[in-house]
């Protein structure tokens, strides 16, 4: 579940830890790609045999020791899955956020979704 992930993710930064695990699956790691790629992660390895792979992920801190996570919003849960056009992406945080997006081409944030103009469900915001 991507949501479990992504608080794991955010109350490992807030006790300052260095890296955490997660379970692997193809969304997280998809979900982690887009995460590195705009910078609120540092980097993530796949490890482990058969059952027992997961994600080792090495999160990403400023200068002054703060994290680059500062607090998420789930926006679809398994009870409600929110879908949007590629019309209604918009900024998170004046642009200082990142909006994570499931789309047919993959999961991608909403700047990406929005260029390609496609539309999917809304995982999360994250700043």
């Amino acid at each position: 579940m991507h949501s479990d992930m992504i608080i794991k993710l955010k109350n490992a930064q807030a006790v300052k830890k260095e890296s955490v695990k997660i379970p692997s699956s193809n969304l997280s790691e998809a979900i982690l790609a887009a995460l590195a790629k705009n910078g609120f992660v540092e980097s993530f390895e796949k490890k482990g045999k058969g059952v027992k792979k997961y994600l080792d992920v090495k999160l990403k801190y400023d200068e002054d020791g703060s994290g680059k996570i500062g607090s998420v919003k789930l926006v679809s849960k398994p009870s409600r899955r929110i879908y949007v056009g590629y019309r209604e992406l918009r900024p998170v945080r004046s642009g200082l956020g990142l909006l994570v997006v499931s789309t047919p081409r993959g999961v991608m944030s909403g700047k990406e979704a929005r260029r390609m103009k496609i539309g999917g469900e809304v995982l999360f915001e994250i700043w």
